[in-house]
């Protein structure tokens, strides 16, 4: 019971996360990423689609050519939501030791917090 509690806890704090966030400067900064990335679509570029991204277990986005790395942290247990998000665009090879991502990361917490809340409205279950 207290595990379910502390999991609705954490939920609710990230949720909050990305209604704080601003999706249209978060737009702005997903310009770095859209050269490998697509959120509003499905379709994989250099680096898979982030459509859905927030709740994917890693190295899972069908028809992607997933590093080891990243298969293997999906198998342990990595699954995207913002904390985990966070802390890979902070330092993706932290994160994930390994990825072949080639992004040196953000350093600047709102424009991960924004770019959060761009990426969420393209993961909403309908």
């Amino acid at each position: 019971m207290l595990l379910i509690a502390a999991s609705v806890a954490v939920f609710s704090a990230c949720e909050a996360i990305a209604q704080e966030g601003d999706a249209t400067a978060g737009a702005t900064i997903f310009n770095k990423c859209k050269i490998c990335h697509n959120a509003d679509t499905d379709q994989n570029k250099v680096g898979p689609s982030l459509n859905g991204v927030i709740g994917r277990v890693a190295g899972t986005h069908p028809g992607f050519a997933y590093s080891k790395a990243m298969t293997d942290a999906g198998k342990a247990g990595l699954q995207w939501d913002e904390a985990t998000l966070r802390d890979y665009l902070h330092d993706p090879k932290a994160k994930v030791k390994g990825t072949k991502m080639a992004f040196p990361g953000l350093k600047d917490d709102a424009q991960i917090t924004n770019l959060l809340a761009y990426l969420e409205q393209y993961s909403k279950k309908p």
